[in-house]
């Protein structure tokens, strides 16, 4: 598929529409027509869109355009909420600048040693995505200087404002020169967010992306109702179908994940737990052999599993109902990434149907559902088996 003349239009080199091309992304997203050219003239933006819609690359593009790859220091920082947020951006912005070696891109966060971040540093990097307290720890022992930062992006602001970083967002906000260029992203707009923008943007560019059907990930969502006790079976049920390549099973609890993929180990499956108790260097490495097939099924908390881009997810289980209405956005958007088309199944008990009802009203979407029959095999509303149908 030849590359949409749409992105050429957009003043983008040549070195990042071959990044582009290699990364399979043929056509810019509504997000990244309404961003690049505003951010490429230099303008502060504010931009409010769904998750899924492209964001990274939006900002990405332009901070490659001016970036100098001969000077020595940092002029381009990214914050953002959570390390595996802070690893995703890096990765994506290294395969935009695939075709650009002098440009250097490290992440910092917290959860890996100081000296191996000091060794990153050493070598100058232009770019520098982080989470706000590592940065604000590294600034604080004169580690890292912001003196001649360019670009500030701050992602997911309303999820790292909510996070409690108000106060380390806004000194490493008030440490970089007044003349910078700041964007800031947000799937929500909240309080924090507007005084944040208040505060420290001019004149700002307010782009709202409602997700077009293009932008939208392309998920088909089913509820099924489950006895507590059936969980565990009908979870096998689902899995054994074979219908679906790479799966992203979804716990309320720490405790739930890792018991939930012992006991699908102990079953033969080959899974593997994301959660918040295990060390951040072994998630790394869970995450990466997720993404590289080495193992097709990852069990995982929301925090853990936040910004966690694998293009690949062909289903996502919710195990439990999430606690927060838009947990349940951020679970199903792992599958149908990159216009590629996903299933998302939430299990429930006939009492949590209750709690699903204000799920729907918050995503305005509405599942089908599906059941069991008498002989346990899953049916459509109209009593056809499921897998004999999609």
């Amino acid at each position: 598929m030849a590359l949409s003349k749409e992105f050429e239009a957009l003043n983008i080199s040549t070195e990042v529409l071959k990044a582009l091309e290699g990364m399979d992304i043929h056509k810019p997203t509504t997000v990244q027509k309404e961003t690049i050219p505003p951010m490429m003239a230099g303008r502060d933006i504010i931009g409010i869109a769904p998750t899924g819609t492209g964001k990274t690359i939006a900002f990405g593009i332009p901070m490659l355009e001016y970036i100098d790859v001969h000077a020595p220091h940092i002029q381009e920082v990214v914050l953002a909420p959570t390390r595996e947020l802070a690893l995703q951006i890096t990765e994506e912005l290294d395969s935009l600048a695939h075709f650009i070696p002098q440009i250097r891109i490290t992440a910092l966060y917290g959860g890996q040693p100081i000296a191996k971040q000091l060794t990153l540093l050493k070598r100058k990097p232009q770019i520098v995505v982080a989470t706000p307290g590592r940065m604000l720890d590294l600034m604080n022992r004169g580690m890292v200087q912001l003196g001649k930062v360019h670009t500030l992006v701050i992602d997911e602001a309303d999820e790292m404002l909510k996070m409690g970083f108000v106060k380390d967002v806004t000194k490493i906000i008030e440490s970089i020169p007044r003349t910078r260029q700041m964007v800031m992203f947000s799937a929500t707009t909240n309080q924090d967010v507007q005084t944040i923008s208040w505060k420290f943007q001019r004149e700002p560019i307010e782009i709202y992306v409602q997700a077009t059907e293009a932008d939208l990930p392309h998920i088909t969502q089913y509820t099924i109702i489950v006895p507590r006790e059936s969980k565990q079976e009908r979870l096998s049920y689902l899995l054994d179908s074979d219908e679906f390549g790479r799966v992203m099973i979804f716990t309320n609890t720490k405790y739930m994940a890792q018991r939930l993929a012992d006991r699908l180990q102990k079953q033969g499956y080959k899974a593997e737990a994301l959660h918040g108790d295990i060390p951040q260097n072994k998630r790394t490495v869970i995450m990466n052999n997720f993404k590289r097939g080495r193992f097709p099924i990852l069990v995982a908390t929301d925090v853990a599993a936040r910004g966690i881009d694998v293009y690949d997810v062909e289903a996502v289980i919710n195990y439990d109902l999430p606690n927060e209405n838009e947990y349940y956005t951020h679970r199903i958007g792992r599958t149908g990434r990159a216009r590629k088309h996903g299933v998302a199944f939430t299990m429930m008990t006939y009492q949590e149907s209750v709690r699903m009802n204000e799920i729907l009203r918050y995503i305005k979407g509405t599942p089908s559902p599906l059941h069991f029959d008498a002989n346990g095999i899953l049916c459509t509303e109209d009593n056809q088996p499921f897998f004999e149908h999609i």
